[in-house]
């Protein structure tokens, strides 16, 4: 598995689950978010504390734990700065 220097698992911070730097925000709430059509700008203006590698590092993170589990290669890409510019 890649490293992930951002993504930290502590059974003392929420119940061991995979987060951001130690902080009680996990790997699924930044998928919630961005499940919901939040855009990594919103979610950075929301949590000002999270930096953009951090959301980026979690949507790999997710990609890469999946592709573990046998749901086909993950090959990353470049994700826009801005939601339009997907488009």
């Amino acid at each position: 598995m890649a490293d992930f220097d951002r993504i930290t698992r502590d059974a003392l911070v929420m119940g061991g689950r995979a987060c951001i730097r130690g902080m009680r925000v996990t790997v699924a709430m930044i998928l919630r978010h961005m499940s919901a059509d939040v855009s990594i700008e919103e979610i950075l203006a929301d949590y000002p504390y999270l930096e953009r590698e951090d959301i980026v590092q979690a949507l790999h993170y997710a990609a890469s734990r999946l592709q573990s589990r046998g749901l086909g290669p993950f090959r990353p890409r470049a994700i826009a700065n801005d939601r339009d510019a997907a488009n």
